[in-house]
């Protein structure tokens, strides 16, 4: 019941900061929720599991995506509002403050991802799915992931708009979310 009310609660604030995006079926806000919402139950479904066998293999490597999540998003919010320079005059309504960027940020991870907060995401879901393995946590692992993918497709449709050829040759140079890889 606690879990629930639990979901219920960080719902309610998900539905606060995607509600611009929500009713935009095509804004990267609008995938973003849902793959919040899926990490969220992920999370919660495996909360029992963080603490047990901490040094077991799949432990460790969870809390090495946990930990490279939390450095993506920290660092990765901040070169957006340094380097991005946030305008709230920028006519994206749906966009949040953060992200109404002026300046193409392609520095720090952004030199070799061009999503490092949807990596955040990614390693967040994985590892939080590392916790306890079950049919469950995988398939919202992947349902996560899938929504990941779409907010990435949707945000490089919208930076294509506002950035135009320069952000095409970026995304030339750059890996989605995993530098080298993908």
């Amino acid at each position: 019941m606690i879990k629930l009310l639990v979901f219920a609660a960080v719902s309610l604030f998900f539905i606060y900061v995607s509600r611009k995006s929500l009713f935009r079926f095509r804004s990267h806000g609008f995938y973003r929720f849902f793959a919040w919402e899926s990490i969220l139950a992920l999370a919660l479904l495996n909360a029992s599991h963080w603490q047990e066998n901490p040094f077991s293999p799949y432990h460790l490597i969870s809390w090495l995506l946990l930990f490279i999540s939390v450095f993506l998003v920290i660092h990765g919010v901040r070169l957006l509002q340094v380097i991005g320079k946030p305008n709230e005059k920028r006519p994206d309504d749906e966009l949040l403050a953060f992200e109404k960027t002026t300046c193409l940020v392609t520095v720090g991870a952004y030199k070799y991802i061009r999503h490092p907060l949807y990596s955040s995401l990614l390693f967040l879901a994985w590892g939080a799915f590392l916790k306890d393995l079950s049919l469950p946590g995988l398939v919202l692992a992947s349902i996560a992931s899938l929504f990941l993918f779409f907010t990435a497709r949707s945000d490089e449709s919208e930076c294509l708009r506002h950035f135009g050829n320069e952000y095409q040759t970026y995304m030339k140079k750059t890996k989605m979310f995993v530098p080298f890889v993908i």
